[in-house]
């Protein structure tokens, strides 16, 4: 694929928006698999990307109205879409330094990788569906992403669900999955056995030795308050 070439001259700035989706899906269909499908595993935005343009495509539906309809309405999260809303509502970003505001993210054609946008509130809610699957209309599905699909790391202990990092805590598994732009970063995560959830959001870029997803996951890893 040619992602790098073309993502590098922007890669401080959006490096995404100049990989529109026609162009993730010929870069997908070029792609020649190097391992049996299932056998090894890699954290792929550009793998999420795909599923994203396939679903829409088998469903004739765009991306944008399958998660509403299928995943934010259900779960009630009213002020979370993939379009950048009004800088009064849209938190800034900013670089490394903390204080030069960064651009709103521009996800190109990656959009199911990552152009969610919601509110702390929002994450809240999302989190408590988790914490809660039986009162949801979703509880079939949030059942099924806390099941595990591979296992790797020392002794496996480290375990992937569909959607969801599971590591092994004291009285039972945690759930947790982080992210970050190039202004902003966050962390959710969830303990059954405590019944407690985390949503952390940062409005500044990673940098080496950032304490922001280690502080978060040494939180919800601890007693769970």
């Amino acid at each position: 694929a040619d992602f790098f070439p073309r993502a590098l001259p922007a890669w401080r700035t959006q490096p995404y928006a100049r990989y529109p989706a026609q162009r993730v899906v010929d870069a997908f269909l070029r792609a020649r698999p190097r391992h049996r499908p299932g056998s090894r595993w890699h954290y792929s935005n550009f793998g999420v990307a795909v599923l994203g343009h396939a679903l829409a495509a088998a469903t004739g539906t765009p991306w944008e109205d399958l998660i509403a309809t299928h995943v934010l309405r259900p779960l009630g999260l009213h002020d979370t879409a993939l379009r950048a809303g009004s800088p009064a509502t849209d938190a800034v970003g900013h670089t490394k330094d903390g204080r030069t505001p960064t651009d709103g993210f521009d996800a190109g054609g990656f959009q199911a990788a990552g152009a969610v946008r919601g509110t702390p509130h929002d994450l809240l809610t999302f989190l408590e569906a988790h914490l809660h699957p039986d009162g949801s209309p979703l509880r079939d599905a949030l059942r099924a992403v806390r099941v595990p699909v591979l296992r790797r790391g020392l002794g496996h202990r480290h375990t992937h669900t569909l959607t969801w990092f599971r590591h092994p805590a004291d009285g039972g598994p945690m759930y947790f999955h982080s992210g970050a732009t190039l202004g902003q970063q966050a962390f959710l995560g969830f303990r059954p056995d405590t019944g407690t959830a985390l949503a952390a959001v940062c409005t500044r870029r990673f940098r080496a030795g950032d304490p922001f997803v280690a502080t978060a996951y040494a939180l919800l890893a601890g007693d769970g308050t």
